[in-house]
């Protein structure tokens, strides 16, 4: 890619602005192929590294690779699920080379869902402590559980993604479900008996 290239793809990415350029897929049909996935690539980069700008970082680089491949993305039977690979794939690369430990997970609220200050208070809590009990879960569970319960993907595409079996994928959920659960259950049990 010449500079200049480079320059208006990055342009694009970061404002979302259509600038001129002519190749087999051009920056519009790019724009409609791949950007409406670019939130779930960088939501994946972030719950995988716990870190805005790195996840950032990432999505760029997977963007820019993209960018890059785009005149063979036609030979990709799902290319969300290419791309969300080569965001794993990068993260996990990451992780290792620099031994981060912590993923944390979105903290979301829908706005008015909760009324009143001590039901948000109460919330907010309960999202911090799940955060920390997925923290303590393997990185498969961590991953598959990103990929079900958060992006909400089908079991078809997370194999796609993780290379796992359909019944493995199903398990490995089931287990992580079940380990959050209980540790929740647990906690809230102990609060109702000190009450």
């Amino acid at each position: 890619m010449e500079k200049n290239d480079r320059k208006n793809f990055l342009y694009f990415v970061i404002t979302g602005c259509v600038v001129r350029h002519t190749s087999v897929m051009d920056l519009e049909e790019f724009r409609n192929q791949v950007l409406p996935f670019k939130d779930r690539l960088y939501r994946l980069a972030g719950r995988m590294l716990n870190h805005h700008e790195e996840a950032m970082d990432v999505t760029q680089d997977v963007m820019i690779k993209l960018w890059n491949l785009r005149d063979d993305l036609d030979n990709y039977r799902n290319l969300e699920a290419f791309a969300m690979v080569m965001t794993k794939n990068m993260c996990l690369d990451r992780l290792k080379s620099k031994r981060w430990q912590e993923i944390s997970l979105k903290q979301e609220m829908v706005p008015g869902f909760m009324s009143s200050p001590e039901a948000q208070s109460e919330m907010s809590d309960t999202i911090r402590f799940i955060n920390k009990l997925v923290n303590r879960l393997p990185e498969k569970q961590k991953i598959i559980m990103q990929l079900r319960d958060i992006e909400q993907l089908e079991y078809e595409a997370i194999a796609e993604i993780t290379g796992l079996s359909l019944n493995n994928i199903r398990v490995i959920l089931s287990r992580a479900r079940k380990k959050v659960r209980d540790e929740l259950i647990k906690v809230n049990s102990y609060e109702f008996s000190k009450n």
